[in-house]
């Protein structure tokens, strides 16, 4: 990692190729998703590209470093589903049968009939698996005006596919 920070590219390249097997194999017996497992393992060594001069080799080795990286990654997406889940559970189907075409139809169309400062803050923090902090970066707005955001956004699906979905 060393070279790494030095500026050496092909020592991330050998990073990778040496721990990207672990870190996908844990990711995977703990979630039992491949493309989950995939997109958290790709998330964590972005993370250690636009982190990589945070890393302090005299505080530990590089992969608990990663694992932790990966660890906090997988309990955050797993948290953003199960809130998704709990929201919207047509969203989140529980078995492999998918929606069929009328629902994702019509959850489309919820989502793109949102106030347009909404509908970003939906679209960011569900379907792209984004923090509160980086859509209030990438808004150019405060964190707890994306909180407000994504809270009146919710209340709004709410009311016009409750009573298609959520049995009210």
């Amino acid at each position: 990692m060393v070279a790494y920070q030095a500026g050496d590219k092909r020592a991330l390249e050998q990073i990778y190729m040496l721990l990207q097997p672990a870190l996908y194999s844990f990711v995977y017996r703990y979630t039992r998703e491949e493309q989950l497992s995939i997109d958290i393992v790709q998330d964590c060594f972005v993370k250690l590209q636009q982190y990589k001069d945070d890393y302090e080799p005299s505080k530990g080795k590089l992969k608990p470093y990663l694992f932790q990286i990966a660890y906090r990654i997988m309990v955050t997406k797993l948290n953003r589903r199960k809130k998704l889940q709990t929201f919207f559970p047509f969203l989140v189907p529980t078995t492999k049968e998918s929606l069929d075409h009328t629902d994702r139809i019509t959850i489309r169309k919820a989502v793109a009939n949102l106030p347009e400062i909404q509908r970003a803050v939906i679209i960011l923090f569900y379907y792209h698996d984004m923090s509160q902090v980086e859509i209030a970066e990438i808004l150019g707005i405060p964190k707890g005006t994306v909180k407000s955001r994504l809270h009146h956004a919710i209340q709004t699906l709410k009311k016009k596919l409750g009573g298609d979905f959520l049995g009210s």
